[in-house]
Order: structure tokens, then sequence, then C-alpha cells
């Protein structure tokens, strides 16, 4: 019995992890349907938001906004593609940029697919694909 349980668990794991490398479309980046609209999530699958205060290619938010908003680190050696592209911070950090737009994660999220940061202050929103 314990076979077989084990055997369905690496299974599940396999199926499980296939289906989420579909999901990628810049890096560490993916999407998760949300609401019936595509979102753009980063690996664990917490939403990801722009900032209306931000320029494209240009990030704005730092100290206590990026305690709040912790920006979407890229991971060393990821390449940006097509839409996505990598923004470098003036703190030398890099992060990922959806069509120019710095994105971050809002630290009220606390489970994937929590869109809770969409419109914060009027600035901020869910990104979509």
């Amino acid at each position: 019995m314990k076979t077989i349980l084990l055997a369905a668990a690496a299974a599940l794991t396999l199926f499980s992890s296939a289906a989420l490398a579909d999901s990628y479309v810049g890096g560490a980046v993916m999407t998760m349907e949300i609401g019936g609209k595509e979102v753009l999530t980063g690996a664990s699958g917490m939403t990801l938001y722009t900032f209306d205060k931000d320029a494209p290619g240009v990030s704005n938010c730092y100290d206590k906004c990026a305690e709040n908003w912790p920006p979407a680190f890229v991971d060393e050696g990821a390449v940006a593609e097509g839409e996505f592209t990598i923004v470098e911070r003036t703190d030398g950090t890099k992060m990922w940029a959806y069509k120019g737009w710095p994105l971050y994660y809002w630290v009220k999220d606390e489970k994937p697919g929590d869109t809770i940061g969409d419109m914060v202050g009027e600035v901020w929103h869910t990104a979509y694909e």
C-alpha cells in the first residue's frame, strides 16, 4: 500500500511540475487565471503588480515602498524574453518588468491567487498579460 501511495505522489508531482512549466512566460514570471483574466504571478503563484509612479524601465519604489511592495527580483542568469525585460534599480539590483513596467508583489497577499493589492492608493494595479 505504501508503495502505491508513493508512486501516486511521485506521478502527481511530475504532473504538477509539467503544468507549471507550461505557464512560464518570462523567466520567473508566469500566468494564472484569476477572475477570468490571465494575471502575471511570480514562480510561487503570488500576484504581480505595477505602480503608476514608475516609468517604463524605471522603478520608483524604494525604502518603505519596497518593504510593502517587494520587487520581483531577477534570479542570476535569467534572460529577458519577449515583452519581459529586466530593470536595473538604483541600488544595483535587477527586477522583472512587463512591457517596460516594473513588477512587484504586495505583502498583504497571503496566498496564490490573492489580488488584495489591486487599486491600493489608486496607483497599484494587478499586472495582466
